[in-house]
């Protein structure tokens, strides 16, 4: 299957590093004209140098910065197609107690993982809805479909919370030629929290983890943008509020 978006307009969040930064190449690599935003504004900027598209520093937590940069990108292209959502993340939070959860840090993670996607499918409804056509991929996780292996609690709500939205603007935005899914990816190494987590498993840990995969590896970053391009193509047309699980088959 060959999947091409020439002449798509397609913003990508979370796209410094890692997985968003993977969708940004495979959706540039299929012509689509893609446009970076991130949190960070160093990595953003550096990943934009490198894939040769223009990049956006902005808290998509803040629904008036969200809103401002869909319409900064709708006034520079005329257009916006798709939405990349991977933006999102643990945020440098790790296992603990339930007790020992703060506030600050239960809502930190929904801030990322639901807000963010939120307000800037919220931003964009009203072109797609004029433009007939749209597609909108959010990046789950394994955590969003049973409890989290690392004991991150907000982290699960959240990403549990981020698949009800999809399903939910997959009802609202599907009359109007608007598909919305997610993929939920397994085990990804891609940054130096999720290197951390592996490394914390152990070795035999690490090998029981391999051995509940019926691949019996891990996944790439690579992998997950597969799946996001497919779930963007013409070809995926009437597929909409599902979730996909790309994560080596685990058990």
């Amino acid at each position: 299957m060959d999947i091409r978006l020439d002449g798509r307009v397609v913003l990508v969040t979370g796209a410094a590093q890692g997985i968003g930064r993977a969708i940004a190449a495979a959706f540039r690599d299929a012509g689509a004209r893609v446009r970076l935003t991130d949190l960070d504004r160093d990595g953003v900027e550096a990943a934009g140098r490198d894939l040769g598209v223009p990049a956006h520093a902005a808290d998509l937590s803040d629904r008036t910065a969200a809103h401002a940069l869909v319409r900064e990108v709708l006034a520079e292209e005329g257009r916006l197609d798709v939405l990349a959502l991977a933006a999102g993340g643990v945020r440098g939070q790790a296992g603990r107690p339930i007790e020992a959860i703060t506030e600050e840090a239960w809502h930190a993670l929904f801030q990322a993982n639901v807000d963010s996607a939120f307000w800037v499918a919220q931003a964009a409804a009203p072109h797609l809805r004029q433009a007939g056509w749209g597609r909108i991929v959010a990046v789950a996780s394994g955590a969003g479909l049973r409890p989290s292996l690392t004991g991150i609690q907000a982290y699960a709500a959240a990403k549990h919370a981020l698949v009800g939205v999809v399903r939910q603007l997959s009802w609202e935005l599907g009359p109007h030629g608007t598909t919305v899914n997610a993929v939920a990816p397994g085990l990804i190494l891609t940054n130096p929290a999720t290197h951390a987590q592996w490394e914390a498993y152990g070795e035999d840990g690490r090998q029981r983890v391999l051995d509940a995969l019926h691949t019996r590896r891990l996944g790439q970053a690579e992998d997950i943008a597969s799946a996001a391009l497919f779930l963007a193509s013409e070809q995926a047309g009437w597929i909409t509020g599902q979730i996909l699980a790309v994560d080596g088959g685990r058990l």
